[in-house]
């Protein structure tokens, strides 16, 4: 294991906190004919294997809790954690937001997703998502939410939201009242793959980083099957990780097949493609 793995890892400021939230996930079937129809399921979804390619350097605030990150049109999004200190913030890419909002103690911000005028964020354990004007942040209501909340991301062309819970489960819900519509369970060859974190939704996939790793998965939210998995490590030096410092926040760029990519107090996001190992 490199230094930078047992750093990360050691995420001490949140580590165990969030880890608390996380479930175990589902073994795989023991029955012979279960493992028939898994070695099938397997053949049917080969797992490309991606890794980042970093096209430009953008700062980041070494300060946030990085928890959902999303760019509609020219702004971005990036919601905060951290009871007390959780946010959300838009503004141009590579400059300092132009709007920004906090959330008072002890609402622990999570993922955020923009649907046109209005913005969902989420909250962890505080049973609340908040709808907000995207062009203002002001808040428009909150609406009971009754799962942890993690990641969420809109897809558009189901007109359905898709959220995490640091489960290997993906909930599909109504965009406007948030109640539950389906779930799929994600599986890697067959295997679960749980913590699931930060979402993004591009096409038909969704994007998901894995809590306390350098990796994100592609999944194809009709099975659950990890399509690709994508190595994103090495992208900070060892000297700029902080306790608590791991990957988390993805947002495609709208117009190309680029994503954005930071981490929980990182100093840095990067503008990346995606290209074969």
């Amino acid at each position: 294991m490199s230094e930078r793995s047992r750093r990360t890892g050691a995420a001490v400021l949140v580590g165990a906190l969030l880890l608390a939230s996380c479930a175990t996930g589902e073994r795989a079937p023991d029955d012979p004919a279960d493992g028939a129809a898994h070695g099938r399921r397997v053949a049917a979804h080969r797992v490309e294997h991606l890794r980042v390619k970093v096209l430009k350097t953008f700062p980041h605030d070494p300060r946030a809790f990085t928890q959902g990150l999303e760019m509609a049109g020219d702004t971005l999004y990036e919601g905060t954690g951290i009871s007390g200190r959780s946010s959300v913030r838009a503004g141009p890419l590579g400059r300092k937001p132009t709007v920004r909002t906090t959330l008072p103690a002890p609402l622990f911000g999570e993922g955020v997703t923009v649907l046109g005028r209005t913005l969902w964020q989420l909250t962890w354990r505080n049973r609340t998502a908040i709808e907000r004007d995207a062009r203002t942040l002001a808040e428009l209501r909150r609406v009971p939410y009754q799962d942890d909340g993690w990641g969420v991301c809109f897809d558009r062309a189901r007109h359905r939201l898709v959220t995490s819970d640091g489960s290997s489960r993906l909930t599909f819900r109504d965009p406007r009242t948030l109640t539950k519509t389906g779930e799929v369970a994600v599986t890697e060859e067959g295997r679960p793959v749980t913590e699931l974190n930060e979402l993004e939704c591009v096409g038909a996939a969704v994007y998901a980083n894995v809590l306390f790793t350098d990796r994100i998965v592609r999944i194809d939210p009709a099975s659950g099957a990890v399509t690709a998995s994508i190595d994103a490590s090495g992208l900070l030096r060892d000297d700029e990780l902080v306790p608590g410092s791991t990957l988390n926040g993805i947002t495609a760029v709208p117009g190309t097949r680029q994503f954005l990519i930071t981490g929980k107090f990182w100093p840095r996001m990067f503008r990346v493609a995606l290209s074969p190992t």
